[in-house]
Formats: structure tokens, sequence, C-alpha cells
């Protein structure tokens, strides 16, 4: 070995080029998984702080019918997650964009996870909105959306349930248009029945895709197809 290799050698230091490269990689691998872990455990941070003793804040029992005409509650839709979404058919602009960004929320999830998410519309006009109004109605939207009505007050009661305002004009005469003011959210349930999280028009369909899909990556316990 001649002198000018010793010295090339030890100018090198303790580490090669292989090495610090390796460095790089496992440190750049090492933040990323830090990050996915925050962000896993302020979802469930979320979720968590979204229920309470006993009763949920948002969400719980509600008895109403579907746009084929059944009579369904909450247990027959748990397994799955479920987006739900308050509106009514003769919404002349907000709920049509609504129901359309929902409708590429859902292929978006569904593209990433498969069928594990059943997207719901209840009415907050269930004098207009009957099942067979809803029915065709949505069909302009998603063949997976389920519409949901009832009587009065059982909308009435789904809407406190879910912590939803709605209101009609005080005085409306038989066969008169009106519009309802209601809330405009994304209701994200688990599969327990759980409120996890409220997504509002701040959110695009990616973005709100993207939180759904994490809030699925992360259940741990088998899902309803």
């Amino acid at each position: 070995r001649t002198v000018q290799q010793a010295k090339a050698k030890h100018s090198t230091g303790p580490f090669s080029w292989t090495a610090g490269l390796l460095f790089i990689l496992v440190g750049g691998g090492l933040i990323q998984y830090f990050r996915y872990e925050k962000a896993r455990m302020e979802r469930a941070r979320i979720a968590e702080q979204n229920k309470s003793v006993g009763k949920p804040r948002v969400g719980g029992k509600f008895e109403l019918k579907d746009m084929w005409g059944g009579e369904v509650n909450e247990e027959m839709f748990k397994g799955r997650y479920m987006l739900v979404y308050f509106g009514f058919t003769h919404c002349p602009d907000i709920c049509p964009e609504e129901l359309d960004k929902m409708s590429a929320m859902i292929d978006l999830v569904t593209q990433k996870h498969g069928n594990f998410l059943t997207p719901i519309f209840i009415t907050c006009d269930p004098a207009r909105d009957t099942p067979e109004v809803i029915k065709g109605y949505l069909s302009e939207f998603h063949p997976k959306l389920i519409g949901l009505t009832g009587t009065y007050e059982q909308i009435k009661a789904v809407c406190k349930a879910y912590r939803v305002y709605f209101s009609t004009p005080p005085t409306i005469k038989p066969g008169q248009d009106y519009l309802v003011d209601h809330s405009i959210y994304f209701y994200l349930m688990d599969p327990e029945g759980d409120f996890v999280e409220a997504l509002g028009r701040q959110h695009s369909p990616q973005e709100a895709a993207r939180i759904i899909n994490a809030h699925i990556a992360d259940w741990k316990k088998p899902l309803r197809k």
C-alpha cells in the first residue's frame, strides 16, 4: 500500500459515503414514521374527544324510512363507516354542490379502501321529501347514496341527535315553495356508530377523502362490506 492510498483512506474518516447515505435514508424514514404516528395519535385524540361517557355528543338512535320505503334504524348501518349529510331536494344550489362533492369523496375512499363507507342523505324537509322524491333526486348524483326521510318528529329527533340546525318559514301556504335553512356538514361516524369528525365546506373532496381514509386505516376491528 502506498503512502498516498493510506492518506486517502484516512481522509475519509470513520464513515464512508455508503454509510453516510444509509444514515440519511434511515433518518428520513424515522422522521416520516414519527410524523405518521403523530398524525395517527391526533386522529385518535379527536375521535376520543368526540365521545362522551354513556352517550355520544353527536349521533345516536334514530328510526326513519329509506328511499325504498323500508323502515331503518342506526343499528342497521353499524359495521361500516357512515358519512351523513343533511339537506333537502328543493335546495337550489348548496345541496347539489355538496352532494357532488360527496360523490367525489365516495369514489376516492372506495379506490383506496374498497366498499367500507355508507353515504347517507337525511332530509330536513319531510313534508315534501317522500321516499320516491328522494330516490329520484339522489339518482342524479351517486348510486351508493342512501336517502332517508320520516315524519316531522322523527326528522326533528335525528337532527337534534346530530346537532343539526334546521328551520322552515313559520307561515307556509299549501303548495307554496320555500327554502329550508340548515347546517352544512358531513358527519363521519365509525363502525360502532360513534361520531368521529365533521367535515365542512372548507374541505375539498381530496382533503375530506384523505381524512376519511386515514380513519379507516386506523380502525383495527373487522369491517362489514
